[in-house]
């Protein structure tokens, strides 16, 4: 039998241990094919998401992915991310949490497409205007 991955179990943790403490959980995820995101808040193929109990609605955070629902702009959206895409996950208020590795994948080809539930599913990296601000990346600290 082939040994579950303690990844799923790290975000959960992290995730209690946020909410536990007031802090906000946010994860830092890698867009690619598989992700179902806004694409318009997708910068250099990475998205980062509150993923507080008071920033989504039906929260799952499963093994296999990570589903919620939340609001971008007072629109509600469907969010849908493999725990192997996630690259992190943090307290915003002191950047205290873990990083991870991700294996590469396809990313996601461009174009208009959905997943079949009718979410639209993000681009890969590449697709940044000269307006967008510099994408600024999560200070991670060891947690002891």
């Amino acid at each position: 039998m082939q040994e579950l991955s303690r990844k799923p179990y790290l975000i959960r943790a992290l995730h209690e241990w946020c909410t536990d403490n007031g802090y906000t959980p946010y994860i830092v995820v890698t867009v690619d094919k598989n992700t179902i995101v806004p694409p318009a808040h997708v910068h250099d193929g990475q998205i980062t998401l509150n993923i507080s109990t008071l920033a989504t609605n039906r929260l799952v955070l499963g093994n296999e992915y990570i589903e919620f629902q939340t609001r971008f702009g007072g629109v509600t959206e469907q969010i849908y991310v493999p725990v192997a895409a996630v690259s992190a996950i943090y307290a915003r208020e002191t950047g205290a949490g873990m990083g991870f590795e991700v294996a590469p994948s396809e990313p996601y080809p461009g174009g208009d497409a959905t997943d079949g539930r009718g979410s639209v599913q993000a681009p890969g990296a590449g697709d940044d205007t000269p307006d967008d601000p510099p994408p600024t990346r999560p200070r991670l600290t060891v947690v002891k």
